[in-house]
This record gives structure tokens, C-alpha cells and sequence, in this order.
């Protein structure tokens, strides 16, 4: 893991010099979508200490904007108060996809005081980080983004049922040259616009699915890693449309395709710059914070799977067996398993958590992983024997293998509600509650069920 290139942040009081005329304030909302408001440079200048307000409905409603989770937080019975939303200015920079554009993250704070929303993604992500900066250890952590990118907008996908939108990739062509080749006339500039967005893209790729294309990011601190993660979906989206094209991270778009995965990878640098999961591995041996915090990700990861999976279309992937994680298991250097071990210098030693999909919140998959880690090595938990080899096809202990059973156990997990609080836990099991039972009642039923049910059952 090379040392990533660090590029200053914009200065607020440089923006007009950087040929700046618009600003984007934005905070992640529960699915991880981004919420916010556009401002001319001089209104953003008046603002961007106190924040701007906005109502509290982007915390509460679901994917379709519909306020139908009954929140404590906000809902009717709050009015759907204002909270603030406030821009963290070390997050400023480019928006390089767009045109004279600048975009700054921002947390929500609630109205009267500086208190952090308790249930803002970002809030939840921070509270983690903090735990281990009190310890003296900073997290690092890097995701993996695969994505589907098709010929055709998004609008012709809606109008259509996303029947007639065309991969851009026909074949497989996972790893092959020639078929990046062939849609480099998109992928170079988009490369070009996250690195003057400091967006820090590392590798490109086109991957084994269908339409499927693989982007990393540089591994970074883990809140800014989540920060750098929600733009980069941000400006792909934009980028393809701009193209005639659609982006989607859906976990699983279509059932004849492979899944797309949002492998995290994290290891921890203590205030000496020495790396507790590296000194002292080599081999088969790992030292025993690395050993510990895989054993801390596996226990907790039942109760955090409303997190890793958050929709029915994240346990599709999960349940097709793509490289997608295998229940409780580790081992080393395999993507047969949940947790993956790179052992390399001590600076790169790392755990890979392999569950999430492409449809995470990553403020909300990252403070699982670090809680569960930071778990796990005061406990000393032992995460039991690696899967090795053909070993992989032991059965293993399962992960819970629907939403419904996801949102339940992490609604009567004890250990979430001590960590993460009982509000958050309360808050994010409603939205989980809600998008279950909104596909137990869907009116559209899928082919799948006409093909095993109309003439059988």
C-alpha cells in the first residue's frame, strides 16, 4: 500500500480566483445519497461557519423520498423541524465534473447549538473514529467500488423498466485491455476529473460483469475515505449522464449479472507511525491486533448487517456467491471468505471486509467495521481458524440472509445500542423495518416468481 499523494483542500478564500461561481453544500442522508443546497460564492462565504438551514425530512424519509419511517428524530410530530447543515471546510474542493463548480461535505447540527445530529451518518462515522483517536491509533481505510455502467439515460431506464438500457460491456472481459480500450474516451476524462476534484482515484478496471467496471480510491483516513467515497459515486453518475450513459451501484441491477461489491480495507497507524496490524505479522502469524479485530468484525457482523446489506436488492449479490462474502470466515489472502488477510509489509497489513456491496452507506459500513474492530481487540477475540484452500466450502456459521432478519438483529442487538447509541439503533432499524415491509407489499412481482409459481403452485 504506496503512501497516497496528498493535495490541499480549496481555500474558501480562493475560490473566485480559482474561476469558482457555484458552491455545493451536501451531507449524506440515511441510504447514503447526498442532500444539500447550491450557493453563489459570496453567499456561501456569509454562511459557511454557522451552516445553512434545511429540514430535518432528509433524515427521515426512505429511498423514494417518501417520509414513511416512523422516526423519533423527526416525522409530523416534530414538524419536520430545520437542522443546520454545516459545511466542514476541509473538505472543500473542485467539483472537477462540473463546470466553475466547488463542492464542500458538511455535517448536520442541530438548530440553537453546536450538537452534532445524533442519527447523521456522518455524525455516526465520526463518534468511531474518535474512540480510536483517543486510543492514540488513526484508521485507514480504503474502498473498492464496482459499479454497472450502460448505454441509454436514466430517464429512458424509468421510462422503460431499465429493460432497454444496454451494458457496456457484452462480453466478459474481466482484466482485459481491449475492452477498456474501448471506452477509454469516457474513463480518461473521468479519471482526470476525480484527480482535479482530489478525489485520489488509484486503479481503473474493467471487471467480469456485465456493463461492470471497477474504480479504487486511495486509501485515506476513514472518515475522508467515506467523504471521497460518496462524491465519487456522485461525479459518476453526473459523468455518465452527461454521456448519454447511466451508472448504477446497485448490489445486483439485473438478475443474469454479477454483483457489485464495496470491499473495505483497513489498517490502523498508532501516533509513533507504527502500524499495530503490520509489526509483528509475517506469514501465517498475525499480530495479535489484527488477529483480534478480525475476530471483533465476525462476531459483531450479524448485528451489523442491516449496515453491510441495507436493501433487498444487497442480499441478491450476497446470496448469488459472487466473491461476496461466505458467513463467518477468514482467511488469508482468499476471496473465498467474509474477511480477507493481506499480510504484506507492515504498512500495507490489512483486513479486507468483503460483504458490503456497492449500495452501502459507507459512513454507516465503515463505523461498523471500525466499532467491530475496536471490539474485538479489547477483547482479544479470537476469530477462530482461517479457511484454507478447499476449505472454503465447509459449512461455516450464516450471516442473516434477508433484510427482514437483518433490521431485527441489529433492533435487539445490546452491543449497538451501547456502541453506536439507542437512538441511532432505533432510528435505523425503522428504515430497515420499513424498506422490508414496503417489498413484502410491492404490487410488482418479478419473473422469477412467474417462472417457479404461475403453473405450479
Amino acid at each position: 500500500m504506496t503512501t497516497p499523494r496528498t493535495t490541499p483542500a480549496l481555500r474558501a478564500d480562493h475560490l473566485t480566483d480559482a474561476g469558482i461561481r457555484t458552491v455545493i453544500a451536501t451531507s449524506a442522508d440515511v441510504t447514503g445519497r447526498l442532500v444539500g443546497k447550491r450557493f453563489a460564492v459570496d453567499v456561501f462565504h456569509g454562511l459557511m461557519h454557522d451552516g445553512v438551514p434545511l429540514s430535518s425530512c432528509v433524515l427521515g424519509w426512505d429511498l423514494d423520498q417518501w417520509p414513511g419511517p416512523a422516526q423519533a428524530y423527526t416525522g409530523q410530530h416534530t414538524g419536520w423541524h430545520d437542522v443546520r447543515l454545516v459545511p466542514d471546510l476541509d473538505t472543500l474542493r473542485p467539483a472537477a465534473w462540473l463546470d466553475a463548480t466547488a463542492i464542500c461535505v458538511a455535517d448536520f447540527v442541530e438548530m440553537g447549538s453546536d450538537a452534532l445530529v445524533e442519527v447523521a451518518p456522518r455524525t455516526i462515522l465520526r463518534r468511531q473514529v474518535e474512540r480510536f483517536e483517543a486510543e492514540g491509533q488513526t484508521p485507514q481505510v480504503a474502498s473498492e467500488l464496482e459499479f454497472s455502467l450502460y448505454r441509454g439515460t436514466y430517464d429512458d431506464g424509468r421510462t422503460n423498466g431499465y429493460e432497454t438500457l444496454v451494458p457496456t460491456t457484452i462480453a466478459r472481459a474481466d482484466y482485459t485491455v481491449q475492452a477498456g480500450d474501448q471506452h477509454e474516451a469516457f474513463f480518461a476524462p473521468a479519471r482526470q476529473a476525480l484527480v482535479d476534484s482530489n478525489l485520489g482515484p488509484w486503479t481503473s478496471q474493467v471487471e467480469w460483469g456485465l456493463g461492470q467496471w471497477e474504480i479504487n480510491l486511495e486509501y485515506r483516513q476513514a472518515l475522508e475515505m467515506a467523504d471521497r467515497h460518496v462524491l465519487f459515486k456522485l461525479a459518476m453518475r453526473d459523468l455518465a449522464a452527461a454521456n448519454g450513459m447511466a451508472a448504477t451501484f446497485m448490489a445486483k441491477p439485473f438478475p443474469d449479472t454479477t454483483g457489485s461489491s464495496c470491499h473495505l480495507h483497513l489498517s490502523l497507524v498508532d501516533g509513533h507511525g507504527a502500524h499495530p496490524f503490520g509489526d509483528g505479522s509475517s506469514g501465517e502469524v498475525l499480530a495479535a491486533p489484527l488477529r483480534a479485530a478480525i475476530g471483533g468484525l465476525l462476531a459483531r457482523a450479524p448485528d451489523l448487517m442491516l449496515w453491510y446489506a441495507p436493501t433487498v436488492n444487497s442480499f441478491r449479490r450476497i446470496l448469488g456467491g459472487e466473491f461476496s462474502g461466505n458467513g463467518l470466515s477468514w482467511g488469508y489472502d482468499s476471496r473465498m471468505v467474509s474477511c480477507r488477510v493481506l499480510v504484506e509489509e507492515p504498512s500495507s497489513t490489512r483486513l479486507e471486509w468483503r460483504v458490503p456491496g456497492a449500495d452501502v452507506n459507507p459512513y454507516l459500513a465503515i463505523a461498523g467495521m471500525l466499532a467491530s474492530a475496536r471490539d474485538g481487540i479489547a477483547d482479544a477475540t479470537d476469530p477462530g481458524e482461517p479457511l484454507v484452500g478447499e476449505e472454503w466450502e465447509r459449512e461455516v456459521p450464516p450471516l442473516p440472509a434477508h433484510l427482514g432478519e437483518a433490521t431485527v438483529a441489529f433492533r435487539d442487538s445490546g452491543w449497538a445500542r451501547e456502541t453506536f447509541g439507542p437512538a441511532v439503533v432505533e432510528h435505523y432499524a425503522e428504515a430497515g423495518r420499513w424498506e422490508w415491509e414496503r417489498f413484502l407489499a410491492a404490487d410488482a412481482v418479478t419473473e422469477w416468481e412467474r417462472r417457479r409459481y404461475f403453473e405450479v403452485i
